[in-house]
């Protein structure tokens, strides 16, 4: 069974309204002008919308039939803060705000969903359509959950979509276990003493010290645990002085730190202390360490997984669907969703080998409109499955 016929005829529609929230990108819980086209869409099919979650999250409930059953399917609607350099006519027309990492295409996917089951109605149950704001490190998956998210819309299992441009279009990953890391933020902030940058025996040197902390921070992954298991640190930002002669007051690093295992990250934290602490103290500096947890590891569970996976076989073809593909050490908090309820968390890709296998958080990234019907038809064939009529 292919894309679906349906979709594949409001297939133009859909693009179109892709590429207006592409062109008006927004930031975490300020995704005002997005939930309301999102809504406005979702009423003017009949579905019901609730809004206000989470600030400017929504849900759009489809029921049909008496079965008592549910399904929950979350898209993210927030941009990311950067400047986009793609010449595509549909470009941001917000300045340092873009959608670089394809929420503009899964909001659209799931409209496209949303649209189709409202027509055609052909499950027993009732399906939760979730609109979710802030994945972009504001864990708006986490507060719409402390929020109510499946007291208000209980769900039996939830599912979500992501783009992947290594994949090529069509083709997905659905994965048993874990898919994705854990994200916990780091800032080092070393106190060292100023002047003048021809005599430094009278400074304490933070761009010193900072710089001896990010190698021997990079010890503790090649070093002080097991090869066996995985972990990435990387300190990606170094700020200090003002000045080209001025030995400066204060340095500050920000990193992440991305691990599976909470013995790991537990380990990584506790080295990171420790490191921080000793190669101030030993030049005279004072340092500190803010190690601050982040979303979870995404974790599918096992059954939804495989039913995912059988529906992915019906809209992409079996030999498209990945089952065995090792985890990344991305985050994603709908992994707070998944520790709530069971569910499945699909990559699916949409690369072509040019502009659309771009990577992810890259200024030039744009979503592959090619990709919207298989991704709806993924999320329509899902509701229909779990919740077959008769």
């Amino acid at each position: 069974m292919p894309i679906l016929n349906r979709i594949a005829d409001f297939q133009p529609e859909l693009s179109a309204t892709r590429r207006d929230i592409h062109a008006h990108p927004e930031l975490g819980f300020q995704e005002h002008r997005t939930s309301d086209l999102v809504a406005q869409q979702l009423a003017a099919w009949g579905i019901e919308v609730h809004r206000g979650i989470a600030g400017t999250g929504l849900v759009g409930v489809l029921r049909n039939g008496t079965s008592g059953r549910s399904i929950g399917f979350r898209a993210d609607m927030d941009c990311l803060p950067m400047q986009e350099t793609s010449d595509v006519p549909h470009r941001s027309t917000n300045p340092g705000k873009m959608h670089a990492c394809g929420h503009d295409g899964h909001t659209t996917m799931l409209l496209g969903a949303a649209r189709y089951l409202a027509e055609t109605k052909n499950f027993d149950g009732t399906v939760h359509f979730i609109f979710q704001p802030a994945e972009e490190g504001g864990g708006g998956g986490r507060v719409m959950v402390e929020e109510g998210l499946f007291d208000r819309f209980p769900c039996d299992a939830v599912y979500a979509l992501h783009n992947d441009p290594e994949l090529p279009l069509g083709e997905a990953r659905i994965v048993p276990g874990p898919v994705l890391a854990a994200a916990d933020r780091v800032t080092i902030t070393v106190h060292g003493k100023g002047g003048h940058a021809s005599r430094p025996h009278t400074c304490i040197d933070p761009v010193l010290v900072g710089a001896q902390i990010v190698v021997a921070a990079q010890s503790i992954v090649s070093r002080s645990m097991d090869p066996l298991d995985a972990a990435v640190l990387s300190l990606c930002q170094f700020h200090a002085g003002s000045a080209g002669n001025v030995i400066p007051e204060v340095a500050e690093l920000n990193g992440t730190v991305r691990t599976f295992k909470p013995e790991v990250q537990d380990m990584v934290e506790a080295r990171l202390h420790a490191i921080v602490r000793a190669i101030a103290e030993a030049h005279g500096a004072r340092a500190e360490l803010s190690f601050q947890r982040g979303y979870p590891p995404t974790v599918n569970h096992e059954e939804q997984a495989v039913r995912a996976a059988a529906a992915a076989d019906e809209v992409l073809g079996a030999a498209k669907v990945h089952r065995n593909a090792p985890p990344r050490m991305g985050a994603e908090d709908f992994s707070y969703m998944l520790q709530k309820r069971p569910g499945c968390f699909i990559g699916i890709g949409q690369g072509d080998g040019g502009r659309h296998s771009v990577s992810l958080h890259n200024p030039r990234f744009d979503f592959n409109d090619d990709l919207i019907p298989y991704g709806s038809s993924l999320f329509a064939r899902l509701a229909e499955r779990e919740m077959p009529r008769g």
